[in-house]
C-alpha cells in the first residue's frame, strides 16, 4: 500500500469532480442539494465543496436547532459566507411531540417496569438527529428534484459516532471516506473561517465534545486508519470499530473514495 501523502489540492479537485458526476448521473442540471448546517467543520466543508461543484444557487442549507442552540451563530456565519439559500426549522415541537406520545402510550413506564419515567441519553441524542434527517427529506419532498447530502466523515464512521438513520443517512456522501484532519485541511484550502473548520467536534446536544464522550481523540483514530500507528487507546478504538461496523455496512452510501492508505476495513 502507498505511503500516506495527502495532497489537499488534488483531493479537493477530485471530490468536486465526483460530486458533479454523481449529480449528473442521479439528477440533472436543475437538481438542487439540501444540506443540514450544524456550524461544525463537516457540514461547513461539505457545503463549500457543493458550492464549488454546483454553484451556490443549487445549494439549500437548513439550520435545525432543537429549542435554543447556543452556537447557531456559527451556522449563520457559514451560510452567509457561502451566500447560499437557507432556512431555519426548529425541531423542538416535533421532539416534544414524540416524547408526549411516548408518555401517552406509557412506553417509558412499561419498558422500565414502572420505575423510571425519564428518557435515556441514547433517546435524547439520537431522536433529534433522526428528526433532522426527516426534516431534510421533508423539505426535499416539498421542493422536488432535490438530493440530500450526508456530511459524516471517516473518523466518525470508524468508531460509530453517528446516528443510525440520522446524520448517517442521505443520498450521497462526499467526505465519507476522509478523516477529520483531511476535512479540516480542505476547509482551510477553500478559505472557510477557521472558527468553523477548527471547531471542536460536538453533537451540539449533550454539552460535551465528541472526543470527551469517546475517551480518545480522532487524531488517534486517524493515525491507525491512515498509517497503522497504534496509540495507548488502540484496543478501545478497535472495540468501538468492531461494535459499530454493521452500521456502515448497512448504510453503504455512494461516496468519493480517495486513493489513500486505509488500514481498517470499512
Amino acid at each position: 500500500m502507498n505511503k500516506y501523502n495527502f495532497n489537499v489540492e488534488k483531493i479537493t479537485d477530485e471530490v468536486v469532480s465526483w460530486i458533479q458526476n454523481w449529480i449528473k448521473r442521479n439528477g440533472n442540471e436543475l437538481t438542487k442539494v439540501i444540506i443540514g448546517i450544524s456550524g461544525g467543520k463537516d457540514s461547513s466543508v461539505t457545503a463549500a465543496l457543493l458550492v464549488k461543484a454546483l454553484g451556490k444557487e443549487r445549494i439549500i442549507g437548513v439550520m435545525m436547532p432543537n429549542g435554543e442552540q447556543k452556537d447557531i451563530s456559527d451556522s449563520q456565519t457559514l451560510v452567509s459566507h457561502l451566500k447560499i439559500q437557507n432556512f431555519t426549522v426548529n425541531i423542538s415541537k416535533a421532539y416534544e411531540g414524540i416524547q408526549g406520545s411516548f408518555a401517552e402510550a406509557k412506553i417509558i413506564k412499561d419498558l422500565n417496569n414502572q420505575t423510571n419515567d425519564s428518557f435515556t441519553n441514547v433517546f435524547k441524542t439520537n431522536t433529534p438527529a433522526r428528526l433532522r434527517m426527516v426534516t431534510l427529506y421533508g423539505i426535499a419532498g416539498q421542493i422536488g428534484n432535490c438530493r440530500v447530502v450526508n456530511t459524516c466523515n471517516l473518523s466518525e464512521d470508524l468508531v460509530g459516532y453517528s446516528t443510525f438513520y440520522g446524520d448517517a443517512a442521505g443520498d450521497f456522501a462526499p467526505i465519507n471516506k476522509l478523516t477529520t484532519e483531511e476535512v479540516v485541511a480542505i476547509g482551510d484550502y477553500l478559505g472557510l473561517p477557521m472558527t468553523l473548520t477548527h471547531k471542536a467536534p460536538s453533537d451540539g446536544m449533550c454539552g460535551k465534545t465528541d472526543e470527551d464522550n469517546l475517551g480518545f481523540t480522532y487524531h488517534e483514530v486517524n493515525e491507525i486508519a491512515r498509517k497503522n500507528i497504534k496509540s495507548e487507546n488502540y484496543e478501545k478504538i478497535i472495540s468501538k470499530y468492531k461494535a459499530n461496523l454493521f452500521k456502515v455496512k448497512i448504510i453503504n452510501l455512494p461516496c468519493y473514495k480517495p486513493n489513500l492508505p486505509l488500514f481498517l476495513d470499512i
